[in-house]
C-alpha cells in the first residue's frame, strides 16, 4: 500500500508509531479521558469507551482546562499515555508542558487537515526530528 505524510511543525521530539486515534472535535484531557484507564469516558463522544493508551491522537485542537498537563502525568505513570499527539492547530502551552514531562512526542499544525485524511485506526509514524507525519494509505477517513 502506498504511504502518504504531511510535515508538521515539531514540537516534541520523538519517533513514534501506532494506530490513529482521530477525533474531529476539540479534546480536552480533563473531562473527556478517564486518568486511570486512558478510556474516552465524555458522553456522546465520538470514541466513547475507546482507549488513547498508545494510540496516534490527531485532533484539531485542546480545549478547556490547565489541567491537562496533569492528566497527561497520571495518565503516563499508570501506563496509558498516547503514543503521540498531532494538532490541527498551534498546541497551547499547557499540552506542550504535558507532552515534555511525559515524553509523548507531539507536532502541531500540519500542512495539510490530518482529521480528514487519516482513517481511525490507520497505522501512523509520527517523526518530530523532521515534522514528519506519515501512514499508510487505505480506503477512506
Amino acid at each position: 500500500m502506498p504511504r502518504h505524510s504531511v510535515i508538521a511543525r515539531p514540537m516534541v521530539r520523538g519517533r513514534v508509531s501506532g494506530p490513529a486515534f482521530v477525533c474531529r472535535q476539540a479534546f480536552s484531557f480533563l473531562g473527556d479521558v478517564d486518568m486511570d484507564s486512558g478510556i474516552i469516558i465524555a458522553r456522546g463522544h465520538e470514541h466513547e469507551g475507546e482507549t488513547i493508551a498508545g494510540k496516534v491522537m490527531i485532533y484539531p485542537e485542546t480545549k478547556g482546562s490547565s489541567g491537562g498537563c496533569v492528566v497527561l502525568t497520571v495518565l503516563a505513570k499508570q501506563g496509558k499515555q498516547p503514543a503521540a499527539i498531532v494538532l490541527s492547530k498551534p498546541a497551547d502551552p499547557n499540552i506542550v508542558e504535558g507532552a515534555i514531562v511525559t515524553g509523548v512526542t507531539l507536532v502541531c499544525e500540519p500542512a495539510e487537515d490530518l482529521t480528514a485524511l487519516v482513517p481511525h485506526g490507520a497505522m501512523v509514524t509520527v517523526d518530530s526530528a523532521t515534522g514528519e507525519v506519515s501512514w499508510e494509505r487505505s480506503g477512506s477517513a
